[in-house]
Formats: structure tokens, sequence, C-alpha cells
């Protein structure tokens, strides 16, 4: 889909390692599941590394080639795709011009994730965003970089939390509380949004923690970020990090590690259970009676 009027972009490096990755297992008339056995790591990253999710390690590119019995210049072609993949950015423009919807390429990420931990300090995560907060915040996105029409994100967006609902996966926000009270529209939308967050709260397989502004700080709230954790844990993560031109994906164990360290840095500072329960309420009331005074 071109949203701006001119050619689209050709396919960003890890869209072109993606697929010489996949073209070669298909040659080889090897599954998935098998190759994911021969080189150590799980079949969900395969089907992460295949859809151009997740930009596999250099060693694991190696790994799939020898396993895969490719010439050697196709190993060479294949490692030259993975150091240009490295040192790429995904502007939003060009992530728009390419797919259209971007919520396509954050579900693909959750998709094969069976623990996904978001830490916003901005705003309500998208996971946990009412239909009508949801359209107002992709409507500031899409003014600054498309002219298309924002409601196939809504949509997507929606669609998205169904996956909330699947009891055998695990979600974890960090929330702050700036992130709560920062408002995109009147008080009764905002309302509707925190009683949103309350009600997603008290699922078995969510879990939601507050930071208060009047916390003493253990570690800096620089930007959102969001840790993929596959079947393997820890050891089969990923990491979406989202700026204001163009979003990052982090795979090297030791960047992912620095992630880790940063989430459990900011839970400490946290408000769970029935204390962020009361704590919400309070950020209602409060609220309301800024509204009406």
């Amino acid at each position: 889909m071109d949203t701006s009027g001119g050619s689209v972009p050709p396919p960003a490096g890890r869209e072109r390692l993606a697929a010489e990755l996949r073209r070669q297992r298909d040659l080889a008339g090897v599954s998935g599941r098998e190759l994911a056995q021969r080189i150590g790591i799980s079949q969900s990253k395969v089907s992460r590394i295949e859809s151009g999710v997740v930009v596999p390690s250099l060693p694991e590119v190696t790994a799939w080639g020898e396993e895969l019995g490719v010439p050697v210049e196709t190993q060479e072609r294949l490692t030259a795709l993975t150091e240009a993949a490295y040192d790429e950015v995904h502007p939003w423009r060009a992530a728009l011009q390419r797919r259209g919807n971007l919520q396509d390429t954050v579900q693909d990420l959750e998709s094969t994730a069976t623990r996904i931990r978001t830490f916003q300090p901005a705003l309500v995560p998208g996971l946990l965003q009412t239909a009508e907060y949801a359209r107002r915040v992709i409507g500031m996105f899409h003014r600054q970089y498309s002219e298309a029409d924002p409601a196939a994100e809504v949509a997507g967006r929606l669609h998205r939390q169904l996956a909330l609902y699947e009891t055998k996966r695990h979600f974890d926000f960090l929330v702050t509380e700036t992130a709560l009270r920062w408002r995109p529209g009147p008080v009764a939308l905002q309302a509707a949004q925190l009683d949103r967050i309350a009600s997603v709260g008290t699922l078995d397989n969510v879990t939601i923690g507050f930071i208060p502004l009047d916390v003493e700080a253990t570690a800096l709230t620089t930007h959102n970020f969001v840790i993929y954790e596959g079947d393997d844990g820890a050891a089969d993560a990923t990491v979406s990090v989202e700026t204001i031109h163009a979003d990052m994906t982090v795979d090297t164990e030791e960047h992912v590690a620095l992630y880790r360290s940063r989430w459990e840095q900011l839970s400490a500072t946290a408000l769970f259970g029935d204390e962020a329960q009361e704590f919400l309420r309070g950020v209602v009331a409060d609220l309301r009676t800024r509204s009406t005074s």
C-alpha cells in the first residue's frame, strides 16, 4: 500500500534476508521444526526469522547455511545480508508504504511469544487501549506520517487484544502515572480507558503494575519497550523499541539483557495487585475532581 503517492520502497534488509533464508530452507526440503532442532533454536524463532520480525545472529545464519549445505557464495551472501540488516533502522513512513498496516508487524511478534512484557512511560499500551483512545492516538500518528485512513490500524489494534484472553500466554505491563494521566480526549474518554485497564487487570494471565510519580526513582524511564519471550523464555527473547522516527528490534543477547535488567529495576518501584487497583481508583477520582473544579 503506497500511502505517500510515490513508489513503494524496496524491501528492508531484514526482509531480504528473511526471504533468502526461507528460500534456502525450502530448496533443501527441510522443515522449520527440523532446522530449529539442528541449529539449536526454537521453532518459533525460525518462524520469526523467516517472517522478517527477528534478525538472526551471524552464528545462527552460519549454522543455518551449514545445516542446509548451501554453497560458499550463498553463505557469503547470507552473511552480507545479515550484517546489513543489523545496521538499519525502520522509519515509520517507509514501513507504512511497505505494509500499510503496522499492526500486522506487531502481531507477527506477538503471535509467537508466550510472554510479553510491556513498559510504557508515555501513554496507555496498545493492548490495553479502548477503541476511542486507540482511534485518537493512531490518528495523531497518521497525521504526522501518512494521509491514509487509520481505521484499519484501529481495527488491527483491537484485534490484537484478543490474545489477552489466551490463558496459556502471559502479559505483564508496567505503566507510569504520567502515562495514565496523559489524555488524548475528554475526561469521559480517559475515565473509560482507566476502567478498561482495571478490568483487564483482573485476568489471571495479566499483571499490571503502576509506577507513581512520587516514588523514588531507581532507573530512567527513557522510552517504551516490549520484551517478547518465546518457548525458551529469556534465551529466546526479542525487544521492540519505538522512537519518534522509526522502530527497532533488538535481539542480541547482550542488548536484550540490558532491557531485562531495566524491567527488573522499574518493577521494583511499581505497585501491583490491590495496591495497584487502589492507586488507579485514586487517579480516576482525581481526574474527575479536576474536571469539575
